[in-house]
């Protein structure tokens, strides 16, 4: 392969990351607006909370079709159309009077904006153009979109200090979305084989494949299918707890927390943004140690050490950052998404060919807890006064999804797990 087309499929992963980290930036962006939002309309924590909640649900159930979507199509559409509704949904807050239309506005339409350039955007994207190194470049498209969504919060944040408040930082979102789309549409291909090159890694030009129509009835058919295993339940209940302690808590309420705290936004921001650093780490590490070690064990004691680190949080919450605080947010984010590569490797286990959707599913779950999260935390707050009982509920919830691990069983000889691993298959 000459040089040219190797650089190729490098480019189109380069822009599919600029998307989903903007993607995933703009998602979370309501956890630095959540004090300017009560302080101007007087919206409780927990209506705001609940707006964010339709934001995870959607940017988790929309992963399990955004495969579809790419199929019937195409990915530079799908993802050129994600950025527009995003865009849209930011750009409309500015004039938003009630609660329902932040719901809409953020909720609705970035929450399927974003949603649609996820799992599915990477999983496609990884599958089609790469043959070698597939691994690494999902891998790192993923940490990617989880390390966006936290280190776009000190610039949110700093700029609701501005004149234009909080105004402003969704203005800007919306047009840094809206920028997005014409590099999507200029430099953006859906195959290899459009430029007349085999993936990275293969020998052989690949063929386009026909336009699909039946992939979400396949998705669909693979979660009924899946849904009768006990292996499927025991993965989907931990990565809904995964979700809950950190999309739906840390993402949307660690800011405003630390604030009553007398910390600083732009301050708990920066820490986020930490967090978001030392997940990019903690998640190639992760990927390394799957190839490894047992991927029960290793899921067991990533859950017991966030559980042990929730408990501890609010005890060290303060006015200033201090060393204990500092220790918090390196091992609290190299645990953020380590959870992701051996819970893939178990669905592919169990799951065989069927992994990607069987995971889009539970990626799903994972969403549903974030959002259950997001509300019950801010609604906790406006009962109690504080955050106390969420974080201690969240690190009870995760030892408990380190102990649903550890009950995964090993993998049967194929012959006894053929009914388990074989979901429908594309044809």
């Amino acid at each position: 392969m000459s040089r040219n087309k190797q650089l190729w499929p490098w480019m189109i992963a380069g822009i599919g990351f600029v998307a989903l980290v903007g993607a995933a930036g703009f998602r979370a962006t309501p956890g630095a607006l959540v004090d300017p939002l009560q302080a101007e309309f007087g919206w409780s924590r927990g209506t705001i909370g609940f707006a964010m909640s339709v934001n995870l649900a959607l940017y988790g159930v929309t992963a399990p079709f955004a495969a579809a979507l790419m199929e019937r199509f195409g990915m530079r559409k799908v993802t050129a159309g994600a950025m527009t509704l995003i865009a849209v949904g930011s750009g409309l807050t500015i004039f938003m009077s009630a609660a329902w239309q932040l719901v809409l506005l953020w909720g609705v339409c970035v929450g399927l904006g974003a949603g649609s350039i996820s799992l599915g955007f990477v999983a496609t994207l990884g599958n089609r153009w790469f043959v070698k190194r597939q691994g690494l470049v999902t891998g790192l498209l993923s940490a990617g979109g989880s390390t966006g969504s936290l280190i776009f919060l000190p610039l949110v944040a700093s700029l609701t200090q501005t004149a234009g408040g909080w105004r402003t930082a969704a203005t800007t979102v919306a047009i840094v979305a809206l920028a997005t789309v014409p590099m999507i549409l200029i430099f953006f291909r859906e195959h290899p084989a459009d430029l007349g090159i085999p993936p990275f890694g293969g020998d052989e030009v690949v063929p386009v494949p026909p336009p699909s129509g039946g992939a979400a009835r396949l998705a669909v058919d693979s979660l009924k299918k899946a849904a009768r295993s006990k292996v499927f339940w025991l993965l989907a209940v931990g990565f809904a707890i995964c979700g809950a302690t950190t999309n739906g808590l840390v993402n949307t309420h660690f800011i405003p927390a630390a604030h009553d705290h007398g910390m600083g936004q732009v301050t708990a921001a920066s820490l986020l943004a930490g967090i978001g650093v030392f997940d990019l780490v903690g998640t190639l590490l992760s990927g390394w140690l799957t190839d490894r070690m047992d991927s029960r064990i290793l899921l067991a004691v990533f859950y017991t050490l966030r559980g042990i680190s929730l408990l501890v949080l609010p005890s060290i919450f303060g006015q200033t950052v201090t060393g204990p605080m500092i220790i918090f947010v390196i091992l609290f984010g190299m645990d953020f998404i380590a959870t992701v590569p051996p819970t893939v490797a178990l669905c592919r286990e169990h799951f065989g060919m069927s992994a990607g959707i069987v995971f889009g599913w539970v990626f799903a779950c994972h969403q549903v807890g974030a959002a259950f999260a997001s509300t019950v935390a801010g609604v906790v707050r406006d009962n109690l006064g504080d955050y106390a009982v969420a974080w201690y509920v969240a690190g009870a919830l995760s030892i408990t999804a380190a102990l649903l691990s550890m009950q995964v069983r090993k993998k049967k000889a194929p012959e006894a797990d053929r009914t388990e691993a074989e979901l429908p298959s594309a044809a």
